[in-house]
């Protein structure tokens, strides 16, 4: 019996070691290939049999990217653009999860069901509507526009993870800052947000990454080269007769570099906030 149990342990475990290996595959074969494929030309990207590592390496497709000055543009509006809705994202935020958090006001059951059904629009319905808010606030084709629409998307759910966030945490805290002589300001942004740094974290790192591949928004509401984003330059590098394949796989690359970095580095932080955001205490 002891045999028996052991054995079947390690088939156990076997199992979900291959399983795991296969998942991994799966889900690194296409970056590896994306990778690969940077450093190559596009007849080799298409030689058949096709493989992952080339005798050559040519690091053409990078160059012609940071020698073209539309391609940094994409890359220096993108971090415009998807800094500033983090910050204002974060800013707006954490003051409108405090007051859900700490405060009881008329009105507050409602704009919390506004916000959920924020949640629960299709961004694609709302496509024309802000088109035409755009254009008729002299906003098209700006950075402001483009800020404020990812807002729309990215504070709902901010406003969400940090409330729950913010409830998890002891309102005593709020009280003593109080009986020193402190408002409410202070409270929050003296004690609170300090130790809320995992929650702001995960928030600013999702808010980022929306802000960062959203693709048809920046499309329908930017005309000219040098107010495109990285997906759009992506999109552009596909040309009506040939795909410059090793440029899109190149400039791909790099577009999700910022993102890795950030999760990279504040990984422990993400996973925690998270998890302390969605329950509540």
């Amino acid at each position: 019996m002891a045999l028996t149990t052991v054995a079947r342990t390690r088939v156990a475990k076997t199992g979900v070691l291959i399983g795991l290996v296969l998942g991994a595959v799966f889900a690194a074969g296409p970056v590896l290939w994306m990778l690969s494929s940077s450093f190559k030309s596009n007849t080799q990207i298409f030689e058949l049999p096709p493989r992952l590592i080339t005798e050559t390496f040519s690091f053409d497709a990078y160059v012609k990217i940071f020698t073209t000055p539309e391609t940094v543009r994409f890359f220096i509006n993108s971090y415009v653009v998807a800094g500033a809705v983090t910050v204002l994202t974060l800013l707006v935020a954490i003051q409108a999860a405090y007051a859900f958090s700490r405060f009881d006001f008329r009105g507050k059951r409602i704009v919390n069901v506004i916000i959920v059904s924020v949640q629960a629009v299709p961004p694609i319905t709302l496509l024309i509507p802000y088109f035409g808010l755009m254009v008729a606030l002299k906003l098209y084709n700006t950075y402001p526009g483009l800020i404020l629409t990812y807002m729309v998307f990215t504070l709902p759910y901010a406003i969400i993870m940090m409330t729950g966030y913010f409830n998890t945490l002891p309102k005593e805290l709020d009280e003593a800052v109080r009986v020193d002589g402190a408002g409410s300001f202070t409270a929050l942004w003296r004690v609170l947000v300090p130790i809320s740094i995992p929650g702001i974290v995960s928030v600013g790192i999702y808010t980022f990454m929306i802000a960062w591949n959203e693709f048809l928004f920046a499309l329908t509401l930017t005309r000219t080269l040098d107010m495109r984003t990285v997906p759009i330059g992506i999109q552009l590098l596909m040309g009506q007769h040939s795909y410059e394949w090793n440029q899109i796989m190149a400039m791909s690359i790099l577009g999700s570099i910022p993102v890795l970095v950030l999760f990279l580095f504040f990984q422990r932080f993400f996973i925690s906030g998270l998890t302390a955001g969605s329950v509540k205490s």
